[in-house]
Parts: structure tokens; C-alpha cells; sequence
């Protein structure tokens, strides 16, 4: 596991143009150290996204949450500010292995997968394939238009609106 200074480091200013060494200061080590640790800058911006999202995949609603509620206690937690600058990080990542850039290009898969195999255990195989994907779809879309804009109020009236949607609906998974 990473070092929380070490995540709110690379956060707190994305990736931009910031060095190795920069955020070494930061933290209270060397360059080196950090590039023995993780091989490369890419490395370990990888690294981050890969601990954010393990510790959010851990806060997921068990399997007795409703749907709708549990998409409700999902954004409730993933859209406070704190988690912004992470949002950010996860969103610049992505992007450029979208691009085909490597070694980003290696977490595709897993962004969907990761979620879709973890949402899948903790509702014991009862959620609806295609209704998990459609919700991290929309969780997605969300964070994006949440790190863009800072509209709390419309995006989350936005993310209110889908869970009613859910509600009304009322099918599993």
C-alpha cells in the first residue's frame, strides 16, 4: 500500500509537469528511491490510481443495499471534494491510456473489469451485468463532469435523478 503523502502528493497537483524529484521533497525522499520503488514516473502515477481505487472499491455497499440506495451511498462518498484531486489524477491517467499510451494503456481493462468483478462479489452474483455497467458508466460521467465544472449542485440533482430512476425501475443488480 502507498504512502498517503505520497497519493496526495501527485493529487494535490496532477500530473502536469511536476518531477520526480518535486514530489520526493515532498514526501521526504530521494528520486531515486522513488524510481527503485516504482521504475518510473508512469509507474507510479499507475501505482495511485491503483490504491484510490482499491480503497474505494473496499467502501462499496454490502449486498442487502438496494440498488438504488447503494448507488446513492456510492456517490455520497465518491463525490466529496476531498476525493477531487484523485478523481482528476484517475481521469489524466485514463485519458492518455485511451490514447494508447503506455504503460497507461494497461489499466483500461481493469477501470471496468476491477469494478464490474468486485460489485459482482459483494451482491453475490445477483446484480444484472449490464445494469453494473451502466451504473459505473454513470458514476463516471458524473466524477468527469464534477472535476470540469465544480457543479456540486447539478451533478449531484443529476446523480439524484439516476437513483430515483433506479428506485422507480426497481431491478436488481
Amino acid at each position: 500500500q502507498l504512502d498517503y503523502a505520497l497519493i496526495n502528493a501527485f493529487a494535490d497537483g496532477g500530473i502536469g509537469d511536476r518531477s520526480l524529484r518535486e514530489v520526493a521533497e515532498v514526501v521526504g525522499t530521494s528520486h531515486r528511491m522513488l524510481l527503485h520503488h516504482f521504475g518510473s514516473r508512469d509507474e507510479l502515477l499507475l501505482a495511485i490510481v491503483d490504491e484510490v481505487e482499491r480503497r474505494q472499491m473496499a467502501a462499496l455497499p454490502d449486498s442487502n443495499t438496494e440498488p438504488a440506495d447503494g448507488f446513492a451511498v456510492m456517490w455520497a462518498d465518491l463525490r466529496r471534494p476531498v476525493l477531487r484531486p484523485f478523481e482528476r489524477l484517475f481521469f489524466e491517467c485514463y485519458a492518455r491510456g485511451a490514447q494508447g499510451e503506455q504503460p497507461f494503456a494497461r489499466m483500461l481493462p481493469g477501470a471496468v473489469d476491477g469494478w464490474m468483478a468486485e460489485v459482482d462479489k459483494v451482491t453475490r452474483g445477483t446484480a444484472d451485468p449490464a445494469l453494473m455497467r451502466l451504473g459505473l458508466a454513470v458514476t463516471r460521467g458524473l466524477l468527469l463532469d464534477l472535476v470540469a465544472t465544480d457543479d456540486d449542485e447539478g451533478v449531484d440533482a443529476a446523480a439524484q435523478a439516476f437513483t430515483d430512476l433506479r428506485r422507480r425501475a426497481g431491478a436488481p443488480g
